[in-house]
């Protein structure tokens, strides 16, 4: 490739997918602050009021309980998927076993014990507690992740909700009094429903649709009733 040398070249190639949208998240979450504080400043604007500054808005409650508010619902679709994969599936889904699969599997099918390879994971190796908790990391990892996030939406949203009240001369309430607000379970509803509705849709759209060359897709010439291939 001219111009990079082909380490860089390599290390491009071969992690393009998490860079790109790596990059694409970061340009979208700049989006987000830049649009988000052009309508707060058409708002004070009309009222009369100073502006507010890109730094002041991107570090305000009000941006950070609507980026936390995404994050935390994400992190709960995977964290569901993930578990949920393992005992549920969908006949003629790619995103599902195969019927009869259930489970966790054989230490064959999953390379565990005796089954594994010298280029299997340490943790695989190490056996005990270690494996226990390796062989279950991904969905435990994204359970983690999902309760901060829940918890940081809570303590934003909290802010924002008692900036609003003293904003109409209303006292604040506590953050415990916050989780009972029909505010802040509005707004985890509004977001999780979503996630549900964009998996449950991959999922059977992918019984009867293709696309050519993903692995979120079986082979275009499978037959639709075929589950758990990739193309």
């Amino acid at each position: 490739m001219s111009g990079v040398d082909e380490p860089t070249y390599g290390f491009l190639r071969n992690n393009a997918l998490s860079l790109t949208f790596g990059g694409l998240f970061l340009i979208t979450l700049g989006g987000q602050a830049l649009s988000g504080v052009a309508q707060v400043n058409a708002e004070q604007e009309a009222n009369g009021l100073g502006r507010v500054g890109l730094l002041d808005y991107a570090t305000s409650s009000s941006f950070l309980v609507d980026v936390m508010e995404n994050w935390q619902s994400e992190y709960l679709q995977f964290f569901l998927y993930v578990f949920a994969t393992v005992w549920l599936v969908q006949k003629g889904s790619s995103e599902s076993k195969e019927p009869g699969k259930e489970g966790t599997e054989s230490d064959r099918d999953q390379q565990l014990g005796r089954h594994a390879s010298a280029g299997s994971p340490g943790p695989v190796h190490a056996g005990g507690w270690l494996t226990a908790v390796f062989s279950r990391s991904l969905g435990l990892v994204m359970g983690a992740l999902f309760l901060l996030t829940w918890a940081a939406s809570a303590v934003t949203g909290w802010a924002a909700f008692n900036s609003e009240r003293l904003g109409q001369r209303q006292d604040p309430v506590t953050l415990v009094g916050y989780l009972g607000e029909a505010d802040f379970w509005n707004r985890s509803f509004q977001n999780w429903q979503s996630e549900m509705l964009a998996v449950g849709s991959l999922t059977i759209f992918a019984v009867y649709l293709r696309q050519r060359g993903s692995p979120e897709s079986k082979p275009v010439g499978v037959a639709h009733a075929d589950t758990g291939q990739t193309g």
